[in-house]
């Protein structure tokens, strides 16, 4: 005999990255709480929510407990894209407990509850703030008795009303024992913490019944559009590195000798990295890439950290930027994650059908985390660099470096093991000048050259010269490791 199994149909939350971390979407017909401290977002959680969800066909009945009224409340929320005028009222119902609850009586607020759900129908159904209503049951001789009563009471009916309901409710900590925790279905906790002067907002999915949700915390962010949450990557960073993709076609970067260096230019799908000091010419090349793309009719993906990059504030790439032919993530929001950095750049990656992405630089990245970020920088980087080349762009990323002379790092990070190609910039004295050189360090399945070429830049950008002689130490002999943070080295068998 088969047997059969319940389907459970889920709903959309229309929180952008919300219904990943809950592993597909809201189960319907759930018995949910949203929980967390003053000012985490939850109202607004629950208000993004029920404007997606709710419809004339499925109308929502919004409970408010709070002791301001309801249209306070809706003069903030009406600040949100998301806010719909024309559902107030037509599929939203706004109904305000206080009066109930301030007598202290649940049996008078639960059987309000009933009223008008009986009287209304709604789908779904929000109580905003519950913790005010567990305040309210302890003015009763057995509080904690008298609230559980009232919470199974409620689950129960919630749940043969056939609606997908929430409870909003302000916790400071995580009390296992109260029985609103243990009869709800789904639990979703918001915190928000504070380093130095970074306020960092973070969600766990607690508990999310008949479904597996992703575990850990998620950053979000709360801006005019509403919340949006940011989905960890895959987690690569303790695994082994991906296979060197097969090279299918191969980039030009814009400098025809660099191009011939690289054996035909940058293969498409690989991460290369562009290391050196200040001055030397990192976010130009990073330019030129990009420009290059673009005449070819290819699209390109830009993040830049620095005030003054070089890369976002050039005439021609301005003017691309402009056209929409090349997509600029906004990194002037406080507080970033990799996490949001990632998404955005993914996002539109695939809006633009993007196959070329650059990052500049790695040390102006670090400096706009937030402090709380920065510890796994390292492992985060790793995964944002792997998701990048996966959805089958180029990466170039620029590294600033102290220039050694005879120090051979290629970025702060330890960044070599996990890209796939590898071009060093440095400064040398000859002729009592400060001359630039330039070498393909690294270059996976490729024949590229060895040599330390002279180059200079001027107003069509950057131009490689001849071979400079006597050189060969200044890399440190054969550019096959580089040192890491901890001062190990990481082999790099780059083919």
């Amino acid at each position: 005999m088969t047997e059969l199994k319940a389907t459970i149909k889920r709903l959309a939350t229309g929180v952008p990255g919300l219904d990943e971390v809950l592993g597909g979407g809201l189960p319907e017909f759930s018995f949910n709480l949203i929980a967390g401290p003053p000012g985490s977002g939850k109202t607004t959680l629950a208000h993004q929510i029920m404007f997606a969800l709710a419809t004339r066909e499925r109308p929502a009945l919004y409970f408010t407990v709070l002791g301001e009224p309801p249209l306070k409340m809706l003069r903030y929320q009406q600040q949100f894209a998301f806010f719909d005028t024309e559902l107030v009222n037509a599929a939203i119902r706004f109904v305000n407990l206080a009066d109930d609850t301030v007598t202290g009586d649940l049996d008078r607020v639960l059987g309000r509850i009933v009223a008008e759900v009986k009287a209304y129908g709604p789908a779904v159904v929000f109580v905003d703030s519950f913790r005010s209503v567990m305040l309210a049951g302890q003015l009763e001789g057995e509080p904690y008795m008298g609230l559980q009563h009232f919470i199974q009471q409620l689950g129960m009916l919630m749940t043969s009303w056939q609606a997908t309901s929430f409870l909003i409710g302000e916790y400071l900590d995580k009390i296992d024992s109260n029985p609103v925790f243990t009869v709800a279905d789904g639990l979703i906790w918001l915190r928000q913490s504070q380093q130095s002067n970074s306020v960092v907002r973070k969600m766990e999915i607690m508990k999310m019944r008949g479904q597996r949700t992703l575990p850990g915390l998620h950053t979000f962010r709360i801006s005019s559009a509403g919340i949006q949450v940011f989905a960890p990557l895959p987690d690569l960073a303790m695994a082994a590195a991906p296979e060197t993709p097969p090279i299918k076609g191969r980039l030009r970067m814009g400098v025809p000798e660099l191009d011939q260096m690289m054996d035909g230019g940058l293969p498409r799908g690989y991460s290369l990295l562009v290391a050196g000091p200040s001055g030397s010419g990192k976010s130009i090349l990073a330019a030129a890439f990009l420009m290059e793309g673009a005449r070819s009719g290819e699209t390109g993906v830009i993040a830049a950290f620095e005030q003054r990059s070089s890369v976002a504030r050039g005439r021609g790439l301005a003017e691309l930027i402009d056209a929409g032919h090349i997509g600029m993530i906004d990194t002037r929001a406080p507080d970033l994650s990799v996490d949001e950095i990632a998404r955005l750049l993914i996002t539109e990656i695939h809006r633009l059908k993007a196959s070329r992405v650059v990052i500049d630089s790695l040390s102006g990245f670090e400096l706009a985390l937030a402090p709380t970020f920065r510890d796994d920088f390292r492992e985060s980087l790793a995964r944002l660099v792997w998701s990048l080349a996966a959805t089958g762009a180029a990466v170039l990323m620029t590294s600033e470096l102290e220039d050694r002379y005879t120090d051979l790092r290629f970025s702060p990070y330890g960044t070599a093991f996990m890209t796939d190609a590898i071009i060093v910039q440095r400064y040398i004295e000859l002729d009592s000048r400060l001359r630039r050189i330039l070498a393909v360090v690294k270059l996976r399945a490729s024949a590229h050259s060895n040599e330390l070429r002279l180059f200079h830049i001027d107003d069509h950008g950057i131009r490689i010269g001849e071979m400079v002689p006597g050189l060969e130490g200044l890399l440190g002999g054969q550019p096959r490791r580089e040192q890491s943070n901890n001062g190990s080295s990481d082999s790099d068998d780059d083919g």
